[in-house]
């Protein structure tokens, strides 16, 4: 069985999206909030390389794919993932709709698609953005590890890591953790079942 992860920058309120800015679809005023008075300390991201080059596949909902498509493959940072396939979880992408150049791609219609695919063999399917995806998935307990970047930030405005979905508790296990000089601190934690 495929690990699937969700991979997020996440404000101590739980926001995350917008966290470069530049998305049209989630812009609120604190969009770009991962830029903003916090120093850059490569150490606090070097988890987002490492999980890049480990994964087998990533995943995306529709709008973060037709926000990172068109940018990520000419992206130097990025092309450790050029090649591996990409899953695009949407009911509206047209096949298309898919850029060229950035290795094998497939558009998946449904959650019981995604719960296929990780039944099959490979490495870890990385969720990357997505936080419409990610809800979805946690709610319907196909997510087993998260990576978390908590910044030290309160925005009071964005999309929400997690939905208001009326569920029973699901206990997470801290495997990785570690606190950063400008207050980001990392979290990996696997789901417990």
């Amino acid at each position: 069985m495929r690990t699937l992860i969700y991979s997020a920058f996440v404000s101590l309120d739980g926001v995350v999206d917008s966290p470069g800015g530049g998305i049209p679809s989630e812009q609120h005023r604190s969009g770009g909030w991962t830029f903003q008075d916090i120093e850059f300390l490569p150490e606090a991201y070097a988890i987002k390389g490492s999980e890049m080059e480990e994964a087998g596949a990533m995943m995306f909902g529709r709008r973060s794919y037709e926000a990172f498509a068109p940018i990520w493959p000419d992206i130097e940072d990025f092309a450790v993932v050029k090649e591996i396939p990409k899953y695009v979880v949407s009911t509206s992408l047209g096949d298309d709709a898919l850029v060229e150049g950035w290795g094998p791609q497939t558009i998946l219609r449904s959650l019981d698609e995604v719960a296929e695919l990780k039944q099959g063999d490979g490495g870890p399917i990385l969720i990357a953005g997505s936080a419409e995806l990610a809800r979805n998935l946690s709610d319907a307990g196909l997510i087993d590890r998260y990576h978390l970047l908590v910044f030290p930030v309160v925005l009071g405005a964005g999309k929400s890591m997690w939905s208001d979905t009326d569920k029973d508790k699901q206990m997470l296990k801290l495997v990785d953790s570690e606190t950063y000089a400008n207050g980001i601190l990392k979290l990996v934690y696997d789901v417990v079942r």
